[in-house]
């Protein structure tokens, strides 16, 4: 099973930090997410992770084809890829607080498609057309893998069509394994595409503490904020939700914050969604609780798993219980 992990990166302290302790456990990919208004830049950010690993692949995770145009995020990753020594991932995503906290909607499925086979041809050193827009890259000497992020069908039949990998943000029960496989599947049929070219990767949030309360606790903010991405605003049954958890939903959706704090934490709390959405979006506790849930999400079907310290009580120390208690035994 491989174990990546992502995290907003609030200062470069804590970017060196993350990217010692990914090489040292053996971290198969880190990531840094794209989210102004909460954390520095994430390519400045990438290219410091870089510079301080060896091993791990390094992923944007993810950015988006709006803040930024597709054809300056395809330069950019492939100069993350010649800085890392061939290690570079391009995650994108329709858009959530990159593009909400700066004014912007989110991509459809169908322009997230046309911008991941348009940074594709650029990256494979081609002229390529988007609109209007024409743009070519010579420069380039390898193709970095993209990733689609998804969590809504039309989105993940998107990533089956195009992407070379998913960041799926879907659950971690089986059942959420199983739908959201279903439409990656659906999309890679229509591209005539071999759906075992794709690779998956399992969003969750991680929170890992001796202090089990403590992981508990903090973790709220983080489930409120992922909720956000699987609950969209309508149609919660083709997300996998019970119907008797579907208003508190809807209502979390409408009050959290793309700028989290206690608020969202007390949210969750409040509308009584704790339990479904740690177990659906979250590892959290002790290093005991944690290698029991990652296990329970490999027996549920997940192959590799992303997992997001953004919001952890202590995200450093979260990466070294994990890799030092849990890592090892997955």
């Amino acid at each position: 099973m491989q174990i990546g992990f992502f995290f907003w990166p609030y200062t470069l302290d804590l970017c060196e930090k993350l990217a010692e302790r990914a090489d040292r456990y053996g971290y198969a990919m880190i990531g840094i997410a794209d989210t102004p208004g909460n954390a520095m830049d994430p390519w400045v950010s990438a290219a410091m992770v870089a510079r301080a690993s060896q091993r791990t692949q390094v992923a944007l995770c993810v950015t988006n084809l709006l803040t930024r145009h597709p054809a300056v995020s395809a330069a950019a990753i492939a100069s993350l890829d010649h800085i890392s020594n061939g290690r570079a991932v391009l995650g994108i995503g329709a858009g959530h607080s990159g593009t909400k906290n700066v004014g912007l909607s989110r991509s459809t499925g169908k322009e997230l498609a046309e911008g991941v086979m348009f940074m594709k041809a650029l990256l494979q050193g081609r002229p390529a057309m988007l609109g209007a827009v024409s743009a070519h890259l010579p420069w380039i000497k390898r193709a970095p893998p993209i990733f689609l992020a998804a969590s809504h069908p039309p989105a993940l039949r998107a990533a089956g069509q195009a992407a070379d990998g998913v960041f799926c943000n879907f659950g971690l029960g089986a059942e959420n394994i199983r739908d959201s496989a279903s439409h990656i599947l659906a999309g890679a049929k229509a591209a005539d595409r071999a759906p075992e070219d794709i690779e998956v990767w399992q969003i969750a949030a991680l929170d890992c503490s001796e202090d089990r309360k403590l992981a508990q606790g903090k973790v709220g903010a983080m489930l409120a904020f992922l909720a956000g991405y699987v609950i969209g605003d309508r149609k919660l049954e083709t997300r996998g939700v019970p119907e008797q958890l579907r208003a508190p939903l809807l209502e979390l959706r409408r009050r959290y914050s793309t700028r989290p704090g206690e608020a969202d934490i007390k949210l969750v709390q409040e509308l009584g969604l704790f339990d479904y959405l740690s177990r659906r979006l979250a590892i959290c506790g002790n290093p005991a609780d944690c290698l029991a849930q990652a296990l329970s999400a490999k027996a549920a079907g997940a192959k590799r798993l992303m997992l997001t310290v953004s919001l952890a009580s202590d995200p450093v120390r979260t990466v070294e219980l994990f890799g030092q208690h849990v890592l090892p035994k997955l």
